[in-house]
């Protein structure tokens, strides 16, 4: 390909709201452009990036075993009432009213339900089992506040697959093949990558992981302890018990007065006392209950968790009218002394001791309230957020890394099969819940994922196995006869040898050439001379690499093709 035939509009200028790495480069490498808030067009070279990793994601997929298909993006919404996943999405999920055909539909950010459709129309027999659905589509979320190119947008392609079994045992094993496809999937495309424990979120299931990139761009966190014992998402990561650090004597409950001051950081500066003497108290609607859970004041309540430790399918902070039914006062000044409804402690607030909480009073606060003596405590557990003061539950100290997900592996179970009616006839003929599995790759992340892992101040450094090209041959003095034959020779050499290369043939100065060389982001770079060519060599250089070596150019095909092999 020649760079004068191609389309590559690089710029030196990007909008001041570009803050992450890869949104800035892959703008100026003229990978993307933006056409509406959260949604971009893949110029030639981007669209080549992720062709190539969709490309990986097929081939990785159908050899794991998997069939593709492709369903709609629109979707009835009445199957999303059945999975009651309409409110569980929230404002995420787009719905089309506009006219009269589109009423009662929604733009699918996800298709378990579809494909649940399609199983409970054609899979009646265990003798169909087990099998795996995939499909790279493109999908559609109503994100509030897209950000950082293409790593949060509400426009993305995905790859999502779909198992279905008859057994835990049989889903079990598909998903250690989904696993261990997904490890072969980010090696191919030469991510530093992560799995990780995780939660299961909207979708649903018993069981999941996550796969992650560490990058300053990310906005979750994995967290790892020393030990190895802990390496789990944010929402996932359990905490070792805190000790108690023991009470010099109780003292006696003392109600204050604390007119319009109902944050943390408002009481606790008025009554000189820290966040972590605090005991906050929150009020929740679990599938139609109230629940009030306690944590310390510079404690956040892990929804996930306090979720699963209830067994909830929903899970919602009250409104404040039934916050103040419940407490007997407004927002903010909510305590637990008294309530009547079901309490759930952090254990970190089983070992306080003299802490402040609110009154149930209106502008009033009480001091030196004590676990078992002014409020009983009858379920605690894990159900808040690791912080970098705790411990994993083997003791070992935490760490927190930004990360950015990739990919999502989840053992549903029946959720969705009960749900919609989605049965079989096992070996005696009796109906049972197909078992289900889900497997999702954000593939614009992977992309994303990459230019953040791989650049340096000149630009991007692709992998190998995801790089719109892989050599670059950069022809100067493109007047001379000589270097544009060398050039061509070359390049049509390693075309004919399968290896994707670009020919830089336009007559601009050689340091020009090199500066969009390294913001592109070629992982070889051949550079052919007037010069070099009197000498009988050509220079090569990797592009994440600072040495250049001159090699004839006969000799330079071998070694390419060898690291090519080699990636």
């Amino acid at each position: 390909m020649l760079w004068t035939k191609y389309f590559i509009p690089t710029v030196k200028e990007v909008p001041a709201d570009a803050i992450a790495v890869s949104h800035k480069l892959m703008l100026r490498a003229g990978l993307i452009r933006q056409v509406a808030a959260g949604a971009y067009t893949y110029l030639p070279l981007g669209y080549r990036v992720l062709q190539n990793v969709t490309n990986i994601v097929r081939q990785e997929m159908n050899r794991a075993g998997a069939v593709e298909l492709h369903m709609p993006a629109m979707q009835p919404v009445e199957w999303w009432e059945e999975t009651g996943r309409v409110e569980a999405m929230g404002e995420t999920l787009i719905h089309l009213p506009d006219k009269v055909f589109r009423r009662g539909t929604v733009l699918g950010p996800t298709h378990e339900e579809v494909i649940t459709e399609i199983a409970r129309a054609y899979l009646k027999s265990h003798k169909q089992l087990p099998i795996t659905l995939y499909q790279i589509q493109t999908k559609f979320r109503d994100e509030a506040r897209p950000k950082s190119g293409v790593l949060r947008t509400r426009e993305f392609l995905m790859k999502d697959a779909y198992s279905f079994h008859v057994d835990k045992a049989s889903l079990d094993e598909t998903y250690q093949v989904m696993y261990d496809t997904y490890c072969r999937i980010y090696q191919r495309c030469g991510l530093p990558y992560q799995p990780v424990e995780a939660d299961s979120g909207p979708i649903g299931g018993d069981a999941s992981h996550e796969f992650m990139v560490i990058c300053d761009a990310g906005e979750d966190y994995l967290v790892r302890s020393n030990d190895g014992s802990v390496c789990a998402s944010l929402e996932r990561a359990v905490v070792g018990p805190v000790p108690d650090a023991g009470c010099n004597g109780q003292q006696p409950l003392q109600e204050v007065h604390t007119p319009g001051l109902s944050t943390i950081d408002q009481v606790s500066q008025f009554l000189k006392c820290r966040p972590q003497d605090m005991i906050k108290t929150l009020v929740y609607n679990a599938d139609g209950s109230n629940v009030v859970a306690l944590v310390r004041g510079d404690h956040e309540v892990n929804e996930a968790k306090l979720r699963r430790y209830l067994g909830a399918k929903s899970l919602a902070l009250a409104t404040p009218r039934e916050i103040e039914a419940v407490t007997g006062a407004p927002v903010g000044f909510a305590g637990p002394a008294g309530l009547k409804a079901r309490i759930v402690a952090d254990q970190a607030v089983t070992v306080m001791h003299n802490a402040v909480t609110g009154a149930n009073k209106a502008d009033y606060h009480v001091t030196g309230v004590n676990p078992d003596r002014d409020f009983e405590i009858t379920e605690s557990g894990d159900i808040r957020y690791a912080t970098p003061e705790d411990h994993s539950p083997s003791g070992s100290a935490l760490s927190f890394h930004k990360c950015i997900e990739v990919g999502h592996v989840f053992k549903l179970g029946t959720k969705y099969s009960a749900a919609m009616g989605a049965t079989y006839a096992d070996e005696k003929g009796e109906v049972r819940p197909l078992i289900m599995g889900c497997y999702g790759i954000g593939v614009n992340r992977i992309m994303a994922a990459a230019v953040e892992s791989f650049h340096d101040e000149g630009g991007i450094c692709w992998p190998m196995g995801i790089a719109p090209f892989r050599v670059l041959v950069v022809a100067l003095d493109v007047r001379d006869e000589q270097v544009m034959q060398t050039a061509r020779t070359m390049h049509d050499r390693l075309e004919s040898e399968g290896v994707e290369t670009l020919l830089d043939d336009r007559d601009a100065r050689a340091g020009f050439k090199f500066k969009d060389a390294d913001l592109i982001g070629i992982p070889i770079r051949i550079t052919v001379g007037r010069k070099s060519l009197t000498e009988g060599v050509v220079e090569y250089k990797r592009r994440n690499s600072d040495e250049v070596r001159r090699i004839s150019p006969d000799n330079v095909i071998s070694l390419v093709l060898d690291e090519v092999g080699r990636g």
